[in-house]
């Protein structure tokens, strides 16, 4: 799994939207299903925070919300605590440095949004389900959003048409297609269904798709 330094880090929030068209629109549904289903006072586990974009958002629409913001690079996390103090949220905000599975948390809802795809299905993938489903509480939602596995011939042309309308650069729909083939692990419906039941969720219902991107949302059971 890569963790993003320096620029990779400085720039992600300029390119992301770019890469994955709907980015915002992913994030707003997450939060609008988090408002309906959540009290005014919760507990919110973010996978992969980064610079702490959607933690920000999610803590502006409820002033009660807590979250422990976990990731693998300290150069993200370095922006989002940055982030966090400028809001002046960070007493809302526990910050990890390092795995799920490192984490004691007894959450209500958990985000994995675009994560899992870059880590491989050796048992990877398994075990960040498992560490995810072991810090929710029972009947706790689990938001999970991911490249999934081409489901035409023209779907991953397609995506690279779109990104570069976005404004994705050559260079930048290079290293996308070089990603497509050597960088992500993505699953198909059928794996992702058996992940989520071999790891104490019920299936996954889907709420979010664009071309090869796909959010489902999973109650732990």
């Amino acid at each position: 799994m890569p963790t993003f330094t320096q620029d990779e880090a400085t720039q992600y929030d300029s390119r992301i939207p770019r890469l994955v068209p709907g980015y915002e629109l992913l994030h707003n549904s997450t939060a609008a299903q988090l408002q309906a289903t959540l009290g005014d006072e919760a507990h919110i586990l973010v996978i992969g925070a980064g610079t702490g974009k959607e933690v920000a958002l999610l803590a502006a629409l409820q002033p009660k919300w807590h979250f422990t913001a976990q990731d693998t690079s300290q150069d993200m996390l370095d922006i989002a605590k940055q982030r966090f103090v400028e809001l002046g949220i960070s007493e809302r905000v526990t910050l990890h440095l390092g795995s799920p599975s490192e984490l004691k948390q007894q959450a209500d809802a958990a985000l994995c949004l675009l994560v899992m795809h870059f880590v491989a299905d050796n048992g990877d993938k398994k075990a960040m389900l498992q560490a995810i489903s072991t810090q929710l509480k029972a009947h706790g939602q689990l938001y999970l959003a991911d490249l999934m596995r081409p489901e035409t011939l023209f779907e991953r042309d397609a995506q690279l048409i779109l990104s570069k309308q976005l404004g994705l650069t050559e260079t930048g729909v290079e290293r996308m297609q070089h990603n497509f083939e050597h960088e992500f692990f993505p699953l198909d419906r059928i794996r992702l269904a058996d992940l989520l039941d071999e790891t104490g969720f019920n299936s996954g219902k889907l709420y979010f798709k664009t071309l090869g991107f796909s959010g489902y949302v999973a109650q732990k059971r």
